[in-house]
């Protein structure tokens, strides 16, 4: 089966073709600096005829950058993955899809399942569940995959607040954490399966065993080797905590029953995603040294 993997510059598009690569699948990258501004009617030059599975892995999961720019966030979460679906649809082929656990509004009380309908309270979760409601209609066979939330953007803003001295994050917002490698493998564990003949077409969630607060993760990666022993990390409601749902916890037994994919503790990644951001940023200051 030859599968296209959509990607941008962040690291889930190269984590996931270097797992991809290491299985008998045929893989082809294509890369997509700006998301927010592709030609959408030059897809038929880029996707390979041969194509059978089309994996979107821009991963958008950072309600912050989407508020400050809503335009931008439609094109890149909604206008590209659904002039991706109707390439496949006229060309019978697959698609796998990413959404997030911001397409539901934290108000329930337990965690959300597969099938609940989605009323995002932030523009990220307005246009991907828009596109998750536009998928299922124009194309059959489809693989959405709700995740958590990234374990990368909390390192990363961590990282960012050491000339604060600390970080405020809302004690009160439960969800579950999904590390760049942990989703990597989920998503070839899928691909697998469907070159297998799996018609397992649907919507599925994918986190992080282990519901956490915002605060208690923000202790978790504050308590890890290298990050400044003098980080705060404080129980309070910041700026963006308007946009942050209460409850994004996640049901994930779907995706088990279905695939056999088990959830694995978010923790047990932390080293690796907290490693793997250090080496990007080192690679980009080299580069930026370079030029």
């Amino acid at each position: 089966m030859h599968v296209l993997v959509v990607h941008d510059y962040g690291p889930l598009g190269r984590v996931l073709l270097e797992r991809l690569r290491t299985t008998h699948l045929r893989v082809s990258p294509l890369l997509v600096s700006d998301p927010a501004n592709v030609d959408l009617h030059a897809l038929g030059n880029w996707v390979p005829e041969d194509t059978v599975l089309i994996v979107n892995a821009l991963w958008f999961t950072d309600p912050e950058k989407a508020e400050g720019d809503p335009e931008g966030t439609h094109e890149a979460a909604f206008s590209l993955p659904m002039a991706l679906a109707e390439h496949a649809r006229e060309r019978g082929m697959a698609l796998l899809q990413l959404s997030s656990c911001y397409i539901f509004d934290g108000r329930k009380q337990g965690g959300y399942i597969a099938s609940n309908p989605g009323q995002p309270i932030n523009e990220l979760g307005r246009w991907q569940w828009e596109c998750e409601q536009a998928l299922r209609t124009s194309l059959p066979r489809h693989i959405i995959l709700r995740t958590g939330w990234s374990l990368g953007r909390f390192i990363r803003k961590l990282q960012k607040s050491t000339a604060e001295g600390g970080l405020v994050l809302p004690g009160r917002c439960l969800g579950q954490p999904v590390a760049v490698k942990d989703l990597a493998r989920v998503i070839t564990a899928v691909a697998l399966q469907l070159d297998c003949g799996a018609e397992a077409w649907g919507t599925y969630q994918y986190a992080g065993a282990e519901e956490v607060s915002l605060y208690e993760l923000g202790l978790a990666i504050a308590g890890m080797p290298g990050i400044p022993e003098d980080i705060k990390v404080v129980d309070d409601l910041p700026g963006w905590g308007s946009i942050e749902p209460q409850n994004t916890t996640m049901v994930c037994t779907k995706i088990r029953n279905t695939f056999g994919i088990k959830q694995l503790p978010w923790r047990t990644w932390l080293s690796e995603e907290l490693a793997m951001l250090k080496s990007i940023a080192a690679e980009k200051s080299k580069q930026q040294a370079e030029t």
